[in-house]
């Protein structure tokens, strides 16, 4: 339902139905609307994400491991696949009249999105890797870059856009993370 629609509301009543469940049942496991849509795209980042295995590889550097997490995010979505994931997601929030179901949902993207970037901060902040300032606020620069290169692979203006994207991604590591002589 997420998928054909992302400022869907799924409400709870739509989502028992879709699923062939009893609401009784689904209020059991997702109490609010929120708690179900939290859950929803908790297991889209899982599945877009699935291998956090990389960011605990010590063998690599933390810039690596992270620039190797944050092109996981984008790894879905080249060419044409990112061209129509763009329009759905202007045609879900950009073009419609903000609603407060719409900025609901987006702010649950945006929120689910940020906390996948804050854990492997978390994590290499716990392994001593130095982060430059607040997590959340440097989750976020992280978030908007991405973003940024989402647009850019949606947009087919360059051939070569994966090495300026890895010279990109690179940049803003080496912004969040201190370097160790700083």
């Amino acid at each position: 339902m997420f998928g054909e629609d992302q400022a869907a509301s799924l409400s709870v009543r739509s989502v028992a139905a879709r699923a062939g469940v009893s609401m009784g049942s689904l209020r059991h496991h997702f109490p609010t609307q929120r708690a179900l849509r939290d859950a929803v795209l908790e297991t889209i980042y899982d599945a877009v994400t699935t291998d956090d295995g990389v960011i605990h590889d010590s063998s690599l550097p933390a810039r690596d491991r992270l620039v190797q997490c944050l092109r996981l995010v984008l790894a879905p979505l080249l060419g044409d696949q990112a061209r129509q994931a763009w329009i759905k997601f202007f045609e879900a929030f950009v073009e419609p009249e903000p609603t407060n179901a719409r900025k609901a949902s987006y702010a649950a993207i945006v929120d689910e999105g940020r906390r996948r970037v804050e854990h492997w901060l978390t994590v290499l902040d716990k392994e001593g890797v130095r982060v430059d300032g607040d997590l959340g606020q440097q989750a976020t620069f992280l978030n908007t870059v991405l973003n940024g290169l989402w647009l850019d692979r949606a947009v087919p203006f360059d051939d070569s856009v994966l090495h300026s994207e890895t010279a990109t991604l690179y940049y803003a590591v080496d912004a969040v993370l201190k370097r160790p002589d700083a």
